[in-house]
């Protein structure tokens, strides 16, 4: 990874949510867009090329699971994590079932943070560096 960074693509309708985990990612050296909704993410996933999906599960035109797996079409092999407040176990399965790599319940951003870092470890990502 040394001449790339890798960009995510957060997927929230809360702006306070999105806004904080581009403003973390940032800091950890990962390209960080947003969208608040699947229509923007669809959009946003076809214009760029990412190298990973951060999904709420709750959105206002649909699920996560219906976007984590819209975007498993778009872009195969790209993980999506869901971050969400939704914490129980068989929402974790749900959204495991629907193609996710991993799941972490707000606000728990350590952990998410932690996972980012586990799932682009060692990965040839998309953005190339200034």
């Amino acid at each position: 990874m040394t001449n790339s960074r890798c960009r995510v693509l957060c997927v929230d309708d809360h702006h306070d949510t999105s806004e904080m985990l581009q403003m973390l990612l940032a800091e950890e050296n990962f390209e960080v867009h947003t969208a608040a909704t699947i229509e923007e993410a669809g959009r946003m996933a076809g214009a760029f090329q990412y190298d990973l999906y951060v999904l709420d599960k709750r959105l206002p035109d649909g699920t996560g699971m219906d976007l984590c797996e819209m975007l498993d079409q778009v872009s195969p092999g790209v993980p999506c994590i869901f971050y969400t407040g939704d914490a129980y176990e068989i929402h974790r399965r749900e959204a495991m079932a629907a193609g996710a790599a991993a799941y972490v319940a707000k606000p728990n951003i350590e952990a998410l943070i932690t996972t980012v870092h586990e799932l682009l470890s060692g990965s040839e990502c998309a953005t190339t560096a200034d």
